[in-house]
């Protein structure tokens, strides 16, 4: 049952309230120790959500490929979990798709076989810069880096389909895809670089890119969603300002729907493991359910996706254009 959790969504009171957590999820499902033979693969995780994510699935008994740019900060933030033989770390800078090569070279190594994968690591509302492929910083590691792991890892991902049980892409999306769209004529945003601009378009970009990927390979056996986390006070805040903080968690509405970063990994979870989605993809995924379309009568914070979530034309338009970007055009 997909609205399994949507009660207790609906009056949230802030961080560490009645919302379930990542771990609650798997406790839930009844995967403890059910995982053996399950391999998973997130990015970003030596911080926030993707931590959590790690903890959690990590109680399947599944084997966890988790990258970092960073492994000495993902070892202490791991803990014990790091010196698992369950868990393999792998250097991953999704700042250049030289590294992105390197990663998935690394994981092919060591795995015919892959039954999830999350694109959790991120930026958000980054100062203008470009990575090391001349990319908009937000575009190309939210979006371009991404994009071209999934695709390397694909034939591991079609290899771990089983009829009893799919493989699942999981790409983290936000709220702020309803910012904006893709800038096909300029991506880059030269010239009109604005930061949450520059988000939104990446965010609207994994969106589309998990639309597509189920599109062209759930009959294989491959299914994909986007999520949207929640808000959550990591990282991924550090190019706001304390003001622009504060405004956040002091708004009255939008104030309680704050999450703990072990519940804002919940969504990430349940996309990932939940047998209520077997079967189903393409969907944008929040507060541990499938989100239905915003309706700006609720309010600017009110939960839901932008109309142009799903565009089959955009995200074939998308997915050709990141193809060619990242050189693996035919």
């Amino acid at each position: 049952m997909t609205t399994r959790y949507a009660d207790v969504h609906k009056n949230p009171q802030g961080p560490g309230d009645a919302r379930p957590t990542a771990v609650q999820i798997i406790k839930d499902e009844g995967l403890e120790g059910q995982w053996s033979d399950k391999i998973i693969l997130v990015t970003g995780a030596s911080s926030g959500i993707g931590v959590e994510t790690a903890k959690a699935l990590f109680a399947t008994g599944a084997t966890l490929y988790l990258t970092a740019r960073d492994l000495e900060k993902a070892k202490q933030a791991l803990g014990d979990l790091a010196t698992s033989p369950r868990v393999h770390l792998l250097l991953l800078d999704l700042n250049s798709l030289a590294s992105v090569r390197a990663c998935a070279k690394e994981f092919l190594s060591k795995s015919e076989k892959l039954n999830v994968f999350i694109a959790n690591a991120g930026v958000m509302a980054t100062p203008e810069g470009r990575t090391e492929d001349g990319f908009e910083t937000q575009f190309g590691t939210n979006h371009l880096s991404h994009f071209l792991l999934f695709n390397l890892l694909r034939p591991a991902l079609l290899a771990g389909a089983t009829p009893g049980f799919n493989s699942r892409a999981v790409f983290l999306s936000s709220i702020a895809h309803r910012g904006g769209e893709v800038n096909f004529d300029n991506y880059n945003l030269d010239g009109e670089y604005e930061r949450w601009k520059a988000y939104a378009q990446s965010k609207t970009a994994s969106l589309w890119t998990a639309n597509q990927v189920d599109r062209l390979y759930s009959a294989q056996g491959l299914r994909a969603f986007s999520i949207q986390p929640g808000g959550i006070r990591t990282g991924l805040l550090k190019f706001m300002s304390e003001d622009e903080k504060k405004g956040l968690t002091a708004d009255p509405t939008l104030g309680p729907q704050f999450k703990s970063p072990e519940q804002g990994a919940a969504t990430t979870v349940w996309a990932a493991t939940s047998k209520s989605l077997e079967g189903l993809g393409g969907r944008y995924l929040e507060n541990v359910q499938i989100a239905k379309e915003h309706n700006l009568s609720e309010g600017l914070w009110a939960t839901g996706y932008h109309v142009h979530a799903y565009s089959p034309e955009k995200e074939e338009r998308l997915w050709n254009l990141s193809l060619k970007l990242v050189g693996l055009e035919n």
